[in-house]
C-alpha cells in the first residue's frame, strides 16, 4: 500500500495546524508537520497534538527529507513564513518568505508535486487598487504593500505568475490571500494574535477592552474595517484543493464581508454572556501611517473555481470559537 503525505510547512503554527487537523480526519494521508517547536511552555506542539501525524520535520531538513520521500508526496502545503508585520529584519523576512518559497516552488515543479502556499492581504496595501484577486502579472506589478512582509508575499506572488507562464510550475499551484484570520491555536502569536484572541481574558473576567482610536474623520472610533475570517474556513478550503487538482491560481481568502473592529469586540462579549466595555486607545505611532482602514476580500473567484462551501460570517465564527475553544480549559484544535 502506498503512503499519500501531504507535507505542511509551518504545520504547527495557527493556520498550518488548523489545515493539518483538517487533512489529518482523511486516515488515508500521511500528514507530516515541518515547523520549528521553540519553548514548551508557550504551547506551539499543543497545536498538533490531538491529531495523528506521519512525521515531523525541522525546516533545516526540509529539501533532504522531501528529496527521500518525494515519490508518496501529493501536495505540498506551505504555511510556513514570518507572519510578524513589525519584524525589523527584512533580510529575515525576505529570506523566510521569498527565498525559500521559491526554492519550494522550484522543487515541486521539478519533481511534479503539488502545492499549495499561503499569500496574503497585505499585498493589497492601503487598497487603492481594490482587493480584486486578478492573476494577471501587470495587475499583480502595480499593488503596493504598506510594509516588509507584504512585499515579500506580493514578491512571490509575481514569482509564481511568471513561473507558470513560462510553463515551469507545479502541477497545481495555489496561492491563498489570507485576510484576517482568528480561530483557535494562536495562542503562541503573542501580539499577532487575532484581536477575539487578545481582547478574550478581559472579556471573560467582565472587564473592559481597548480598541484602536481612528486617525481618520470618516471613520469613527473603533469602525476601522477588516476582513474577519475564521480559520476553519481556511482549512476547508485546503482540503478541498487536494481533491480538485484542476484548480491553480492566485485566490482571496476571506469572509467576503468587511466588518468593524466594535463589530468583533461586540461579538466576543455576546458570546461570552457579558455587557460589552470597549475603550479607545491611541494607535502606536510606529504602525500609524501604515495603517489599513479596510480590507474585503472579493471571493468570486474562489466560487467559480468550484469551491462548493460558503464562508462563516464573524457572529458564527465567534460563536465557535469563544464556545468550543477560548471558554474552554483545553482551547486547542
Amino acid at each position: 500500500m502506498t503512503r499519500r503525505i501531504v507535507f505542511v510547512t509551518g504545520g504547527a503554527g495557527f493556520i498550518g495546524s488548523n489545515i493539518a487537523a483538517k487533512l489529518a480526519e482523511d486516515r488515508g494521508l500521511d500528514v507530516v508537520v515541518c515547523d520549528r517547536l521553540r519553548e514548551a511552555e508557550l504551547g506551539k506542539w499543543r497545536n498538533i497534538a490531538k491529531h495523528p501525524i506521519g512525521d515531523f520535520v525541522a525546516p533545516e531538513d526540509m529539501f533532504d527529507w522531501l528529496e527521500k520521500r518525494w515519490r508518496d508526496v501529493e501536495m505540498v502545503v506551505h504555511m510556513g513564513a514570518i507572519s510578524s508585520t513589525t519584524e525589523p529584519d527584512a533580510d529575515k523576512i525576505i529570506h523566510a518568505n521569498f527565498t525559500l518559497s521559491r526554492d519550494l516552488f522550484r522543487w515541486c515543479a521539478d519533481r511534479q508535486r503539488r502545492l499549495i502556499y499561503a499569500s496574503s492581504a497585505a499585498t493589497y496595501g492601503g487598497g487603492e487598487h481594490g482587493f480584486e484577486d486578478d492573476n494577471d502579472y501587470e495587475a499583480l506589478a502595480r499593488l503596493r504593500p504598506l510594509n516588509t512582509y507584504g512585499w515579500s508575499k506580493a514578491l512571490f506572488d509575481l514569482f509564481a505568475v511568471r513561473q507558470a507562464n513560462r510553463d515551469y510550475a507545479p502541477p497545481q499551484w495555489v496561492g491563498l490571500k489570507f485576510f484576517n484570520v482568528y480561530g483557535p491555536n494562536e495562542e503562541h502569536k503573542h501580539s499577532m494574535k487575532s484581536v477575539a484572541a487578545q481582547i478574550w481574558p478581559k472579556v471573560r473576567e467582565g472587564h473592559s477592552v481597548q480598541l484602536f482610536k481612528s486617525y481618520r474623520a470618516d471613520v469613527p472610533d473603533g469602525g476601522q474595517k477588516r476582513d474577519f475570517v475564521y480559520v476553519r474556513d481556511a482549512a476547508n478550503v485546503a482540503r478541498w484543493l487536494l481533491d480538485s487538482p484542476q484548480v491553480s491560481g492566485i485566490f482571496n481568502l476571506g469572509s467576503g464581508a468587511a466588518r468593524t473592529f466594535e463589530d468583533m469586540a461586540r461579538n466576543v462579549f455576546e458570546a461570552a454572556g457579558k455587557n460589552a466595555q470597549i475603550e479607545y486607545t491611541p494607535m502606536p505611532p510606529a504602525i500609524r501611517d501604515k495603517y489599513q482602514y479596510f480590507t474585503e476580500a472579493r471571493m468570486d473567484r474562489l466560487f467559480e473555481a468550484g469551491y462548493p462551501g460558503r464562508m462563516t460570517s464573524l457572529e458564527e465564527g465567534i460563536g465557535d470559537y469563544v464556545g468550543r475553544y477560548l471558554s474552554q480549559p483545553d482551547p486547542y484544535r
